[in-house]
């Protein structure tokens, strides 16, 4: 109070805003000079400026009279650029360096908060600049004598050549076709500093007409400098609160908006938070933190949060790894990204990291030169990727950041069975992606590993050969107690088979396959041994035939699993016309992901009760001859096919088939021949396109049934 006192206001001045140059106005800094002689006093030869740009190009005279001025250097300089023969096109018409050019820079890219004020009459006028630019000297003409330099000591060299050749030995010219550009090299060409420059000098010039201080003109103009209304009506901005009124003056720098993002930054404002929806609550932690156990989400959210709803969110953002979540790839590496330090897509950048945490799935430790070996990707990638869930430990490697949460898994199966899907559906496509040798997930119940030491593979097979060995006897015992059991209260009605047509070579791979198609699909928690077992019957010796879970494999329609196995093999054939049991087992997997915890598909499906389903829904295993090399697994070369859908299509779908049970790979005019053979002269183009679309796929110049090739 005491120095408000001291500092008493003296007088209040009137501010007004004026627009009339609000747009126009930019603000040249010249370089220093002496104070007797300003920049007016300078006559102006010539003015120029780009708008987009806000670049400007002055001439400005050089007084050669004056006794600092060098005559003799700038003759020399005019000679130097000019030459000796002077014509329209010379830069010094007068044999003598008599101007300057002189060009701008932006001196800073906001001008927002910038403005020119004027005083009069007790009002302050302010009006807003729209451009700073500091002007500095040229020397382009160094680079045009440069130029004529070169051109003479060229032509000489030419002179002096054509004096000891009669003539010019012929050359051989190469002749080179551009390739079509891809659209990541044009975005590249795009960004690039050479393709810039070239925009930049395609935009015209606009010339301009300079007038002085003292110019008529100049004072017309500097009267828009003031507010043009005097009753305050037009600055009804400058009524406003004392804060409004600041950030008027004071607006955030563009830079600042743009970097800002929508939601809160790393520093969270748990207020700010939780004013949010829950969704994004549980998205910007996650992106945040990366890692984070389930029991301080639950902290961060609030006592007030149902952790179901919390657990529904969870699963859309982040993946369970070790009973902790990890966010998602696609969440840090959203879609048309790139890597900062590679430059690689967000593809492969999600392909990579997914590979990391599926790697933490099965042990405490990853190495990361391994990773590297891999992937293919750069180590600060790979870098990237480890820092987000694990620490480094010296002579060991990467170790996750948390420790194995028990609690969570006990607490919560149904989930970890759905996150066990999902990870087995990403083990598959990591296979095939990156040509691993395919190993088993942890026969742990949440399919993910323990807390366990730095131990190699074989180690892991040795230990799992011997816990399997102790095991035997005690598995054995039991099994026969439960199928007792299940004989004596159970009565399984007759179960028909569904024969399928098999040629004479055939059928003894058949007889040696029949086993593995009796196994049920890996959809329960456990995987190997357990997995097989369905009410303590293992699939493959399961009393009166194929049944599982004491549902008929040929799809019995009155029971609810039938009737849901049925829809959902009919939606997915309306689809896709063509899979591979391999394909359409993983399809199977995500269905059951995104269903509800309890579902009756959960209840489990045998591979030969998915198969007769396929069969009973309209479709047919087609026999593609596959080479005898071929790297496919045996579900791989089952190939079911929807042979009749109701549509248009179907004939020319079952030609197409037909050629492709005799050929594993046909020429596209082979099929076409066919097709019209069968069809008619007038099937069109388009026609033939779309059954090809529906069910093939095209490789190095051949046809293959989709799921059949390998690359």
């Amino acid at each position: 109070m005491a120095n408000e006192e001291d500092d008493p206001v003296v007088q209040e001045i009137d501010v007004y805003l004026a627009k009339s140059l609000a747009e126009k106005l930019y603000l040249f800094q010249y370089p220093v000079r002496p104070a007797s002689m300003t920049y007016d006093d300078i006559p102006h030869l010539s003015a120029k400026i780009k708008p987009k740009q806000q670049k400007v190009e002055l001439e400005m005279a050089i007084d050669t009279l004056n006794p600092n001025y060098c005559r003799s250097k700038g003759e020399q300089i005019a000679l130097n650029v000019d030459g000796a023969c002077a014509d329209e096109s010379s830069t010094y018409s007068s044999k003598l360096m008599d101007k300057q050019t002189f060009c701008s820079s932006q001196s800073t890219s906001n001008t927002a908060r910038y403005a020119a004020a004027l005083y009069r009459q007790g009002e302050l006028h302010l009006t807003p600049l729209h451009g700073i630019l500091q002007l500095r000297p040229s020397f382009s003409y160094l680079d045009k004598a440069d130029a004529k330099h070169r051109e003479r000591e060229a032509a000489n060299e030419a002179g002096d050549s054509s004096q000891d050749e009669a003539e010019e030995d012929v050359k051989q010219i190469t002749v080179r076709f551009s390739r079509p550009e891809s659209e990541q090299a044009r975005q590249r060409r795009v960004q690039s500093y050479e393709f810039l420059q070239k925009k930049h000098a395609e935009e015209p010039w606009v010339h301009l007409h300079y007038y002085g201080l003292r110019d008529s003109r100049s004072e017309h103009e500097r009267q828009y400098l003031l507010c043009q209304g005097s009753s305050g009506v037009e600055n009804t901005e400058l009524v406003k609160s004392p804060s409004e009124y600041l950030m008027m003056l004071m607006p955030p720098s563009p830079e600042e908006e743009k970097d800002k993002p929508v939601a809160p930054s790393n520093v969270l404002s748990m207020a700010q938070l939780r004013t949010l929806p829950l969704a994004d609550q549980i998205k910007i932690l996650m992106k945040n933190v990366k890692v984070m156990p389930f029991a301080n989400l639950m902290s961060l959210l609030g006592p007030s949060i149902d952790s179901v709803a919390v657990l529904r969110g969870i699963q859309k953002v982040a993946m369970l790894v070790q009973g902790n979540w990890v966010v998602k790839s696609d969440i840090l590496y959203p879609k048309d990204s790139s890597s900062p330090h590679s430059g690689v897509p967000a593809e492969v950048l999600c392909r990579g990291r997914d590979f990391v945490m599926w790697k933490f799935t099965q042990s405490r430790w990853v190495v990361r030169k391994e990773v590297a070996a891999v992937t293919k990707l750069c180590t600060e990638d790979v870098k990237d990727f480890l820092e987000h869930m694990a620490v480094v430990r010296i002579n060991k490697g990467w170790e996750f950041i948390l420790p194995y949460d028990g609690e969570f898994i006990k607490k919560h199966p149904d989930v970890v069975q759905r996150q066990h899907m999902l990870w087995s559906g990403i083990q598959a496509k990591l296979e095939k992606v990156y040509n691993l040798v395919k190993e088993t997930l942890p026969k742990k119940p949440d399919g993910q590993s323990g807390p366990a030491g730095l131990v190699s593979g074989d180690q892991r097979v040795q230990v799992a050969r011997s816990k399997a060995q102790q095991n035997h006897a005690l598995l054995e015992r039991e099994l026969q107690r439960r199928k007792e059991q299940a004989r004596a209260s159970t009565v399984l009605p007759g179960v028909r088979i569904k024969e399928e047509p098999m040629s004479e070579e055939g059928e003894e791979e058949e007889e040696q396959e029949a086993d593995e198609d009796e196994e049920p699909m890996d959809t329960s928690l456990g995987g190997g041994l357990h997995s097989r077992l369905a009410n303590g019957l293992p699939g493959g010796r399961v009393a009166g035939g194929d049944s599982f879970n004491g549902h008929p494999p040929s799809g019995c329609a009155s029971t609810p699993v039938a009737r849901e196995l049925r829809a959902f093999v009919e939606a997915t054939f309306q689809r896709q016309f063509v899979l591979t049991l391999s394909e359409l087992k993983r399809l199977f997997n995500l269905h059951l992901a995104s269903l509800p915890p309890g579902h009756t598909l959960f209840s489990g499906i045998s591979d030969r009760m998915l198969q007769d389903t396929v069969l009973a829904a309209g479709c047919k295993q087609i026999l593609v001859p596959f080479p005898p090399q071929t790297a496919a697994s045996p579900d791989e070369q089952k190939v079911f096919a929807l042979w009749e859908s109701g549509d248009m299509s179907d004939q020319h779908r079952q030609v197409l088939l037909e050629i492709f049970s005799k050929n594993y790979r046909v020429r596209r005019n082979m099929i076409q021949s066919r097709l019209t053979q069968e069809c008619g002269e007038d099937l069109s183009k388009q026609e033939v396109d779309k059954v090809l679309k529906d069910c093939c796929v095209s490789y190095g110049g051949m046809w293959y049934l989709k799921g059949t090739v390998q690359s």
